[in-house]
């Protein structure tokens, strides 16, 4: 029988899952035993592939927690259970700490309490407050009246290890959805407690704007919180006091600083000065100062004058808000006046703004749904952002704004529909009746939005809170896999409904006839019978500039005259004698750095190497051959932060070494069947919804308001028929 089970439980929410397994694979232990009761189909498949060796207990989606665990510890053989929610997380060697401990106790103990540390949207690893109490409380295993000051402790059940015996005879525990009642509930129950003051245990706090709204149900619910406990501190005076205080203390706190509707504010400070009268301990003393002038108010359900008494507050802490902003708004004083006006007209039902790639031009995910829109409803008038150095390179006929003028700011305040494959500016409203559209720019391989916070070199500069602000406006996030939506909801967490329709931009790729293929090729000026090799490497966070990563004169000359490379960065400084410039000179090379759509590019190619860009997704739908040349793939990996572990998931060859990359591309490997099975692999996980009816689904769900149900399906994998490749458009 093993010491410990560890049951993780529930749906793989914003896909922490795979770090909670990873880190416990990590560890192993002999004498603990990891059962994972996993809700949902998501969970499952990262249960299987990320913990081969663990009980996975497969739940159907919308399984609560009471159940997940109660499925789990039924499985358990342990002779102690620690309750681990799939959201959060366990510090490297937490289960060891927790076992060593164990051994220490008798079948006296019921409860073993443990410290933790607490991640959010903005912040990793904060310590908790729990540390003092734990270390006060020593050792020794304590009696119910001596353990009383520990129901201070954060009511986490994670937090809490439970001898397997005690859970199951206590129904409340197993059958509550109210975690912080079970592990209160856990310590009132026991007979007696242990502590380790030491951190095993990592608590991780979803954004609230990334869940549900709470419901005037969810505030009313911690009056009964509290009302359920205090009956079980009968006879038991000191127990009864902390709780009493904390039940206070809490149902202040939510009253104050939560901005209730006035009718359910009006009922939780009803029923909160009832519970406070009839649980007030015999000879109870109010606390000192203004905590205790809002005490003698809840208990006296004395409504008016607290709303009075907060008002007072609020009021002198605008005057001080006020004067400290007086000095940065003269700045901004004209424009947000012409804005503020703006704002004050009627929105356009029949005016959509476009922008890419931060005022770039027309591109990318915008420019496809805005041809879409254009066939669909051509009685939508489309207004693109464009930056004035951009301005001349734009389609004739396109009508724009530069931002900063008086127009780009009226048009922004006018229009129904506002389409971005980035962010708008800070200062942009959202208005109620406008419909944001985020569009991304690709399928994210390395950490973005909040999950660049634990990686300085990528996150150097970011704002934050400015970040999630923005977030906060969209309506829509379109996404070309379930990957994708996955890692928005949790980069990005707001509640946007995500559109699982495809990449736009991507449309393309199965649209595109021979004769496409052929008019890219002769663009580019890629004579016929040449092999194009497109090569696109990424940006690095972690260099102050740019980095040749290969020899192209080299390459070049390996690869023959028969291959031309396309390559899409900056590497041509060398002057007249750069062995690069005969190459450029007899089309061997062609610097497409600059070159747009990059749609075309990969319509040219008859194959694409790459390093960690996310054209390599797309590119993917071509069903051609993909290499990944990878020369710093660790240095990579932890300054930027990755999703997954492309080394063990590529689209096709890898190479280390420019040697190795040329091997495979003068040898015929990069074509060959180990390459096509790798690449079939990525496809069926990273071309989910790409079956060029993108644009179309998100026309007609977003600016026509069709219901889901009534979009084209996304159609199977294998019932797409990609572009022709170069060799089948010329045959």
């Amino acid at each position: 029988m093993p010491q410990l089970s560890v049951i993780v439980h529930g749906p793989n929410t914003q896909g922490r899952l795979t770090e909670l397994l990873d880190s416990l694979a990590a560890h192993p232990l002999p004498d603990t035993e990891v059962i994972v009761a996993a809700v949902g189909d998501w969970a499952r498949e990262t249960a299987e592939r990320h913990a081969p060796d663990t009980v996975v207990l497969a739940l159907p989606d919308g399984t609560g927690d009471p159940e997940a665990r109660t499925a789990g510890a039924a499985r358990a053989t342990g002779r102690w259970l620690h309750f681990v929610h799939a959201k959060d997380g366990l510090p490297a060697g937490a289960p060891r700490l927790i076992t060593e401990r164990l051994a220490e106790l008798d079948d006296t103990v019921d409860v073993l309490l443990t410290d933790h540390v607490t991640t959010t949207w903005r912040t990793a690893a904060a310590p908790s407050r729990d540390g003092r109490l734990l270390a006060a409380a020593g050792r020794a295993a304590l009696p119910p009246d001596p353990a009383a000051a520990l129901l201070r402790l954060t009511p986490l059940l994670g937090t809490r290890v439970l001898r397997a015996a005690f859970w199951h005879a206590h129904e409340d525990l197993r059958t509550t959805s109210d975690e912080p009642y079970a592990a209160r509930a856990a310590l009132l129950r026991a007979d007696r407690v242990a502590c380790l003051n030491q951190v095993a245990y990592e608590q991780r706090v979803l954004r609230p704007e990334s869940l549900p709204e709470r419901t005037p149900e969810d505030r009313l619910a911690l009056v009964g919180h509290y009302e359920t406990l205090l009956p079980l501190t009968r006879d038991r005076g000191k127990a009864r006091t902390v709780l009493y205080d904390l039940m206070v203390r809490d149902l202040i706190r939510v009253f104050a600083r939560e901005d209730l509707p006035e009718a359910v504010a009006r009922e939780f400070f009803r029923r909160a000065s009832l519970a406070a009268l009839r649980w007030r301990p015999e000879g109870h003393q109010r606390p000192a100062g203004l905590e205790g002038v809002r005490h003698a108010l809840l208990e006296e359900g004395a409504y008016t004058r607290y709303r009075a008494l907060q008002t007072v507050n609020r009021a002198r802490r605008a005057t001080r808000k006020t004067v400290r902003s007086r000095k940065r708004q003269m700045g901004t004083r004209l424009r947000d006046h012409q804005y503020r006006r703006a704002l004050d007209q009627p929105v356009d039902p029949q005016l959509a703004v476009f922008a890419a790639y931060w005022d770039r031009g027309v591109s990318c995910n915008p420019a496809a749904i805005a041809a879409k829109l254009g066939e669909l409803a051509p009685h939508v008038r489309q207004v693109w952002v464009v930056a004035k150095e951009n301005a001349a390179l734009l389609p004739p006929g396109t009508d724009h704004v530069v931002p900063g003028t008086r127009r780009y700011w009226e048009t922004l305040a006018g229009a129904r529909y506002l389409v971005n494959n980035v962010n708008f500016p800070g200062a942009v409203v959202k208005r109620p009746d406008a419909v944001h559209l985020q569009t991304h720019h690709g399928t994210p391989l390395k950490r973005m939005g909040l999950d660049q916070m634990d990686h300085p070199a990528a996150a150097k500069g970011l704002d934050f809170a400015a970040l999630l602000a923005r977030i906060d406006r969209w309506d829509y996030s379109v996404s070309a896999n379930s990957h994708s939506t996955r890692m928005w909801e949790r980069a990005y967490p707001a509640r946007y409904t995500s559109l699982d329709h495809g990449y736009p931009r991507n449309d393309v790729f199965y649209t595109a006839r021979s004769a496409d293929v052929r008019a890219a090729r002769d663009r580019l000026g890629i004579a016929p019978g040449r092999t194009a090799v497109l090569y696109a490497p990424t940006h690095r966070d972690y260099e102050a500039g740019f980095t040749p990563r290969l020899d192209l004169a080299a390459l070049a000359d390996r690869l023959g005259e028969n291959t031309v490379l396309l390559v899409r960065a900056h590497y041509f400084y060398g002057g007249a004698a750069s062995p690069l410039t005969g190459l450029r000179r007899s089309g061997r090379i062609i610097d497409v750095s600059s070159y747009d759509p990059v749609e075309e590019l990969c319509l040219a190619a008859d194959a694409l190497v790459t390093d960690y860009s996310s054209i390599m997704f797309d590119y993917a739908n071509l069903d051609r051959p993909i290499v990944v040349f990878a020369d710093d793939w660790e240095t990579y990996r932890t300054t930027r932060g990755v999703y997954f572990d492309l080394m063990a998931e590529s689209p096709g060859h890898v190479a280390r070494t420019q040697e190795e990359l040329t091997e495979i591309l003068t040898s015929g490997a990069w074509r060959d069947e180990s390459g096509a099975k790798a690449r079939a692999a990525f496809r069926r996980r990273f071309c989910e919804y790409d079956d060029g009816r993108a644009a179309e689904r998100v026309v007609r769900r977003v600016f026509l308001g069709e219901p889901e149900s009534a979009l084209p399906p996304v159609l199977p994998l294998d019932a797409r028929t990609p572009a022709p490749t170069p060799e089948e458009a010329t045959a």
